[in-house]
């Protein structure tokens, strides 16, 4: 119960850093929510599946891949906490996810509805400026920095953006996972990480 309470207050602390909200949003938003534990290894969101939620990471580390034809993971995204993990794009249209979402850590997740999120969303101002600030910082910015980064940059330029960018996630990842973010095999990032 202890956890659960400052994990509500650290997301309320989230969302208002990006643009105050009021009280009675706030009221409405906790009543679509749902405090859960994930266990290591266990999958959040599955690809293939249609999502009804997205989520607000309290502690933990979940990761965000796409496999290939040939069952070959690519990890696209790190979510720590403070973060906001969901497969958008199917929660948009409603269709499968093209993602699986795991976690990587045992994890202290607030599950959001998202139909009942979109309709508290289209009631109130303060959450649209939200959603806005939101959306503008980290889907529009960083996807940009994200898609420059993997084609004009060298694989020891991106692991040392990946270190300045991301210092908590170092320790906390294994390296392969790292290696597929970066877009290399294990062997490379190996290398890289020898001569520096």
């Amino acid at each position: 119960m202890y956890d659960e309470h400052k994990a509500f207050i650290a997301l309320k602390q989230s969302l208002v850093s990006y643009s105050p909200i009021s009280d009675e949003t706030w009221q409405a938003f906790q009543g679509m929510t749902a405090f859960r534990l994930l266990q290591k290894k266990t999958m959040l969101y599955r690809a293939g599946e249609i999502p009804r939620s997205y989520a607000y990471v309290y502690k933990g580390l979940i990761r965000c891949f796409v496999c290939d034809e040939n069952g070959n993971e690519y990890n696209k995204i790190f979510f720590a906490e403070g973060t906001f993990p969901g497969a958008m794009t199917a929660l948009l249209t409603s269709s499968p996810s093209l993602l699986t979402f795991e976690a990587l850590e045992e994890s202290l997740i607030i599950e959001i509805d998202f139909a009942c999120y979109r309709q508290l969303l289209l009631e109130n101002e303060d959450l649209k400026l939200f959603q806005i600030r939101y959306l503008e910082k980290n889907w529009l910015l960083a996807k940009d920095a994200r898609e420059i980064e993997i084609v004009q940059e060298d694989a020891t330029t991106r692991y040392l953006r990946f270190i300045e960018e991301y210092p908590n996630l170092v320790d906390r990842l294994p390296q392969y996972h790292v290696a597929s973010h970066l877009g290399v095999t294990p062997t490379q990032l190996s290398r890289i990480r020898k001569k520096l």
